[in-house]
């Protein structure tokens, strides 16, 4: 018969997760990451200090915030390290927001950029729901 605990892990599959590098959020947020470090190289440069660097750092605020609340190891703080790395992902859905309205790039460049900051934030509603 199985127990609780067990049913548990089979129903979440929690216990498959050996690190924050296992969990798709992160991953997708990596990926976040580096296609605005890309994005962001063809931006004017009188805004290496503006919206470049705060577009590359709220990026990389995503999945840096990730692991450090998986790190953490309470629910508690996982959640509230969660909550700050969606607030990071929509930071940076504002900054494309700028950049496309200044043409900083071109729209379909920044689009693919937005797709992945939607994409991660439905992950994180998701897993911010079942916590």
């Amino acid at each position: 018969m199985e127990s609780g605990r067990e049913r548990a892990k089979s129903r979440y599959n929690i216990y498959m997760i050996n690190s924050h590098r296992d969990l798709q959020v992160w991953q997708r947020s990596i990926q976040l990451s580096i296609a605005t470090y890309k994005l962001t190289a063809s931006f004017p440069k009188e805004e290496i200090y503006g919206l470049t660097s705060q577009l590359r750092r709220a990026s990389v605020s995503v999945p840096s915030n990730i692991a450090e609340g998986y790190g953490r190891g309470s629910r508690r703080d996982y959640k509230q390290f969660l909550c700050i790395a969606r607030g990071s992902n929509l930071e940076v859905q504002t900054q494309l927001l700028i950049a496309k309205e200044l043409h900083f790039a071109d729209a379909p460049q920044i689009e693919r950029v937005e797709s992945l900051t939607v994409e991660i934030d439905k992950m994180f509603n998701t897993i911010l729901k079942k916590l």
